[in-house]
């Protein structure tokens, strides 16, 4: 999910794109492929353990990247502002290495024009109705930056900040994050640890946070995945699949008016569906959206340790296939709807490429959108942290050849 127009303190204005943040009318047209880029790097990847600077900032004044892993397994690019998923490269069921999620060549460009590129969000993820809620009786009052509403976590929110390195081995890394009280609106003052791991096979992130008084919290990862490769084209052949029969419709502002409701059958993703396809289908929520970006409701119960599948999702022309698990009951499903060629992603040879509708998709584990205005009714998500108590949230990316 992606926002509108804000500002920044110190930084200036800046885009933010989400469905209706701009006038449809207005976008540029999209052509549903691009030229094919080359997927071989045109450089050895860097060392595990290993750290360098995006080239605006080469002395690494304001950031570092971080790199975890090796081929020919995940090798993960870890920028600490906003415990960013720079890159991501793993070994295709063909045999070649990718970057299969999208990525800003430059921190300005970052700053430019965020649409939450690989970004760890908070302290809210997904809207909150108004830019407020009520906790205990007491009026809460937020940073609105999306039509009115809050979007995650606010105009300064958890992927503008810059994390502290804690730990940095050569297959994990531990970024902290100090969210003083009051910080966007929000009550209590939150510590939160990022654990980013890296296997054979996948890429692993544990969060885990507290509070020093009671407040809300839901936190995701933000990553536009693209298994054919950054720079490749769209997703539309890409076929998802996601086992869950319920969802959670929303107005033309991205707000739901009740709980969970039954999945149409032309946004079904249960016997897996190409993406392309379900966009074009007309579903009314789908097409005030400009694409899917909704939350579905998982089925199934977690496994033995604690985590359900979200999703699955397979390149045929790669033919790779992501399988996503978490603790969460939700996954956001959006389709990259307003990216729209204004901004710079990194191509595969070094170089740069517009981004547009289309060329990621973002699987988001969290929470239900809006659920503070909801907080003890029955079918919603209870996004409330006391005090003292102790939040946890779990995913896992796993990478494998398609059969």
């Amino acid at each position: 999910m992606t926002n509108g127009l804000v500002s920044g303190p110190g930084s200036g204005p800046f885009v933010r794109d989400c469905p209706g943040a701009r006038d449809p009318a207005a976008l540029p047209s999209r052509p549903v492929t691009h030229p094919t880029q080359p997927t071989q790097p045109t450089q050895p990847e860097p060392a595990a353990g290993s750290r360098y600077h995006l080239p605006d900032d080469p002395t690494g004044a304001e950031h570092a990247v971080l790199v975890l892993g090796r081929a020919p397994g995940p090798q993960l690019h870890l920028l600490d502002v906003g415990a960013t998923v720079h890159r991501l490269r793993v070994t295709g069921g063909d045999g070649e290495r990718r970057d299969v999620a999208l990525s800003h060549p430059t921190l300005a460009e970052r700053r430019r024009g965020d649409a939450y590129l690989g970004a760890t969000i908070g302290r809210y993820a997904n809207r909150i109705a108004g830019a407020r809620f009520e906790l205990d009786g007491r009026e809460v009052l937020l940073g609105a930056v999306d039509r009115g509403h809050s979007l995650h976590g606010g105009p300064e929110g958890f992927d503008r900040a810059r994390w502290q390195v804690l730990e940095h081995g050569t297959h994990h890394a531990v970024l902290t994050l100090h969210s003083p009280e009051g910080d966007q609106g929000f009550p209590g003052a939150v510590d939160v640890q990022a654990r980013f791991e890296v296997d054979d096979a996948a890429l692993a992130l544990t969060l885990t946070a507290t509070s020093t008084a009671d407040t809300v919290l839901n936190l995701t990862q933000h990553v536009y995945l693209t298994l054919a490769g950054a720079g490749a084209g769209t997703v539309d052949d890409h076929v998802l699949t996601v086992p869950a029969s319920r969802w959670v419709e929303v107005d033309a502002t991205g707000i739901p008016a009740e709980g969970p409701l039954p999945v149409p059958a032309e946004a079904d993703l249960r016997a897996g569906e190409r993406l392309g396809d379900v966009v074009r289908r007309g579903h009314p929520q789908v097409i005030d959206a400009h694409g899917i970006d909704h939350t579905y409701v998982l089925d199934a119960e977690p496994d033995g340790d604690g985590l359900r599948e979200h999703a699955r999702l397979a390149d045929p022309a790669s033919r790779t296939v992501l399988t996503l698990r978490s603790d969460q009951a939700g996954v956001q499903v959006y389709t990259g709807n307003f990216l729209d060629g204004t901004l710079h992603g990194l191509a595969p040879d070094g170089g740069t490429t517009l981004l547009r509708q289309g060329d990621g998709l973002c699987l988001e584990p969290g929470a239900f959108p809006d659920s503070p205005h909801h907080l003890g009714e029955p079918g919603w998500t209870d996004v409330r942290l006391a005090a003292g108590e102790s939040y946890a949230w779990r995913a896992r990316w796993e990478f494998a050849a398609l059969d």
